[in-house]
């Protein structure tokens, strides 16, 4: 499978409907929606939104069915982006090549974007017309499952414990088993919340739209889990021994002392542990029932996140 061309095929589809979702908003504050507009048009792989298509063409839906859906989704990750770049969390000053939202913008419309796109996420998702297959019952799961996995049980407790942990390197003494063991711990719980949980809501919702069945649900549920923590280490690596100009963004973990895989275990112990986490990824999907092509279009993006240059 040309897994690139499968992941640009169905990016192409989001990156058409984005701009036109996002802004069906009565009344808007012209320079809000310039803002929002802005995050929204700089690109990247829209992988979450792949994986939820993906997800749902297992069970032989459409990627057309359910791309309201799809962007909804992207809406919620590139607020967490906008206000990731702030000076008060991780000060990037570079997103995807280009300026960060509050380079151009300002700090105070920066937040104020990443809370529309948020908010009006869930305008889009629910408020979309869909083909008569998408369920109403089905969209309110898709709703439960993306406000759940991105607030305070979920992606926002990740980005406050990486946060927290900023300090747990500031010490210049060698890490001792015990403070490694720890530190690891902590990792676990960062990465399953600010990564982890927004990609496992990406498939747990084409799930959720196509109707399936609880125990495919569940493998896919922990597909997402294991992929999603590989691909937060493969971030980590990237952010240390990455082509800067390839990421577009500034490497930020070393200059904040961040706690990272390569922080704890090194780059190669780091792209061990992201090998594992891949092949852990792809045996879950011999547990669900559904099209063999889209499963493997699942297996293909593992592989893709583990072996990303960007």
């Amino acid at each position: 499978m040309d897994i690139e061309r499968y992941i640009s095929e169905r990016a192409r589809a989001v990156n058409r409907a984005l701009p036109v979702l996002a802004a069906q908003v009565k009344d808007p504050h012209s320079r809000l929606v310039e803002a929002m507009l802005y995050s929204l048009s700089a690109g990247g792989k829209r992988l979450r939104p792949v994986l939820m298509i993906a997800a749902y063409e297992v069970f032989g839906g459409k990627a057309s069915d359910i791309v309201p859906a799809a962007c909804a989704l992207e809406m919620v990750h590139t607020y967490s982006l906008v206000h990731d770049d702030l000076p008060a969390m991780d000060d990037d000053s570079l997103r995807r090549g280009r300026p960060a939202s509050h380079k151009v913008y300002g700090e105070a419309l920066a937040i104020l974007s990443g809370d529309a796109l948020l908010t009006d996420a869930f305008t889009v998702l629910l408020s979309s017309k869909y083909p008569s297959k998408i369920k109403p019952g089905a969209l309110l799961a898709a709703a439960s499952i993306l406000s759940r996995r991105a607030g305070a049980g979920g992606m926002v407790s990740g980005q406050a414990a990486d946060l927290e942990a900023e300090g747990f390197l500031r010490s210049r003494g060698e890490i001792t088993p015990a403070r490694r063991r720890a530190g690891l711990k902590q990792l676990s719980y960062i990465h399953l919340h600010k990564t982890a949980d927004l990609i496992m809501a990406a498939v747990e919702m084409g799930a959720a739209l196509a109707g399936a069945p609880e125990k495919d649900f569940r493998a896919l549920s922990e597909f997402g889990r294991e992929l999603g923590l590989c691909f937060q280490v493969a971030d980590d690596i990237l952010d240390v021994a990455g082509d800067k100009k390839k990421l577009g963004k500034n490497g930020s973990d070393a200059r904040n002392r961040k706690l990272t895989y390569p922080s704890l275990l090194g780059v190669e112990g780091a792209r061990a542990r992201a090998e594992e986490l891949m092949r852990s990824a792809v045996s879950r999907l011999a547990e669900v029932n559904g099209s063999a092509a889209a499963k493997g279009a699942l297996a293909a993006i593992s592989g893709f996140v583990y072996r990303r240059e960007n």
